[in-house]
């Protein structure tokens, strides 16, 4: 069993005696940059860790580190003994002016491994300084909850950080719960910038290869014209999908392929029908199509295409999904329904499997229905956890209105996530990817973290119903860039 997950970021503080562990505890969980040491900065600003005549000069410096870090958002390690209520509650109100959470750990340690530690020491502490310490340190967890922390947990530095030990003092749980199954939840790459090189087709089938490997179940391509800022320069490369895709299709056999997703304001509905009718015959059933409004002015004006306003392209919207569904049903009858009618639907060659339709956009008037009502699924771009569940009831309700079993409609999500192998890699990450974005911005907005945290995200997305996640991976360069995805992938079953 493990350790009751801590918040990330937080301000966490150690509370226990000297020799508790305390230190070893924090390096086995965080950067050195995360914790702010009164010993270290008594070698600091004094003559060394032990040089107790640098205390008061040391805490101003650590006053200042924590209000500093805690004022941007970033994780802050309190590595003192965490006796001291007045700084303790002092803390906590930067915690609390900061918005983060705010944590008490407390390091426990038999007294005598305490004293055995101490006596190894250069310069031990004083043993009547000690034993103080010691009966404080057991005096102070049952007054940390009456302060109002958010976590109070109690742990053993002995403890190895992969098995746990740590004990919730404050909350409703009295102990750590073992890891509950997670559900199976497909993860799909999309693919929005191409820092090919010289190599276009390589580096794409390079990509394709690494995305199977490391476990994703398909690949997306965005459909745009210009590179949007969001992502790149105007003049990065940006390929038409289609064509990628059809190229994709022998490359990577075990890869669904399509677009996420495809405006309608680009393409007609019939002509969009044939291709993916194409590409779902080259790659043996893989095709889905994502289908939206389209949103971006810029690149319509660009290219001499209409840009109606939203409503005229919602109506647009509803009239493609049906043109599609009438052009993929079997036979070549004429079709007349609510927007659409057809002379004739004859569309060879015809698709081997049953294309799913993803309705890209949460509007939930007008966006929600459409998908309720012909879509196999709509499309969320946040993978936000209470505004999905808000969303999936809307579209479970129009579902009911428009009499169709709300189980034939599924929710997918775009997350745009930075991963990194351990929190140095996702600090580095961060900082190569924020430009003049606060990095605790950057990195709430992207949830950067390491392979389980992903893995417990999108776990907690399949508990409330998501049956797919489309995968943008921040700063994605190239294939070896995937292959710490496997991790999330196989734990995902």
């Amino acid at each position: 069993m493990g350790e009751p997950r801590i918040p990330d970021p937080a301000l966490v503080v150690l509370v226990g005696a000297s020799g508790s562990g305390k230190s070893t505890w924090a390096a086995r969980r965080y950067r050195a940059v995360e914790v702010v040491s009164s010993d270290h900065l008594r070698g600091i600003v004094g003559s060394g860790p032990a040089d107790l005549d640098a205390s008061t000069d040391a805490f101003e410096v650590l006053e200042l580190v924590v209000r500093a870090r805690t004022g941007r958002g970033l994780t802050t390690v309190v590595d003192t003994l965490g006796l001291d209520e007045t700084r303790r509650l002092s803390w906590l109100g930067a915690a609390r002016q900061a918005g983060l959470p705010a944590v008490a750990v407390v390091v426990e340690a038999d007294a005598a491994l305490c004293r055995r530690r101490n006596a190894d020491r250069d310069r031990p502490v004083p043993a009547p300084v000690l034993a103080r310490q010691l009966r404080g340190a057991a005096e102070v967890a049952p007054r940390l909850e009456a302060e109002g922390w958010d976590l109070v947990l109690r742990v053993s530095a002995d403890t190895d950080p992969a098995t746990g030990g740590g004990t919730r003092v404050g909350g409703s749980t009295a102990a750590p719960s073992p890891a509950a199954p997670v559900r199976r939840l497909p993860l799909v790459l999309q693919l929005s910038a191409f820092p090919w090189g010289e190599d276009p087709a390589g580096w794409l089938t390079a990509m394709a290869l690494a995305a199977q490997q490391a476990g994703f179940a398909g690949l997306a391509l965005m459909d745009h014209l210009i590179q949007i800022p969001q992502v790149g320069r105007a003049w990065d490369p940006l390929p038409e999908p289609f064509t990628v895709l059809g190229l994709l299709a022998g490359a990577a056999p075990g890869l669904e392929l399509g677009t996420l997703v495809t405006p309608v304001t680009f393409r007609p509905a019939g002509v969009l029908a044939k291709t993916l009718a194409t590409l779902d015959v080259l790659s043996g059933g893989r095709a889905f199509c994502g289908l939206g409004t389209g949103w971006w002015e810029r690149e319509h004006a660009a290219y001499g295409l209409a840009f109606p306003p939203a409503r005229e392209r919602l109506d647009a919207l509803d009239a493609a999904a049906e043109t599609l569904r009438a052009l993929w049903a079997p036979g070549t009858k004429a079709y007349s329904g609510g927007r659409v009618s057809l002379p004739e639907t004859t569309l060879y060659p015809r698709p081997v499997s049953a294309i799913p339709l993803i309705i890209g956009g949460g509007g939930e008037q007008r966006t929600l229905r459409i998908a309720a009502r012909w879509g196999d699924a709509c499309n969320l771009t946040t993978s936000d956890a209470d505004v999905v569940a808000h969303k999936a009831e809307v579209l479970r309700r129009h579902c009911v209105e428009l009499d169709r079993d709300p189980g034939e409609v599924g929710v997918t999500v775009l997350d745009l996530p930075v991963l990194g192998t351990d929190r140095d890699a996702v600090a580095s990450a961060v900082e190569r990817l924020r430009g003049r974005t606060p990095a605790a911005t950057f990195t709430r907005r992207h949830q950067a973290g390491l392979p389980e945290d992903h893995t417990r995200r999108y776990a907690a997305l399949a508990d409330i119903g998501v049956g797919r996640v489309f995968v943008g991976i921040q700063g994605l360069r190239g294939p070896e860039d995937l292959e710490p995805w496997r991790r999330v992938t196989e734990a995902l079953g």
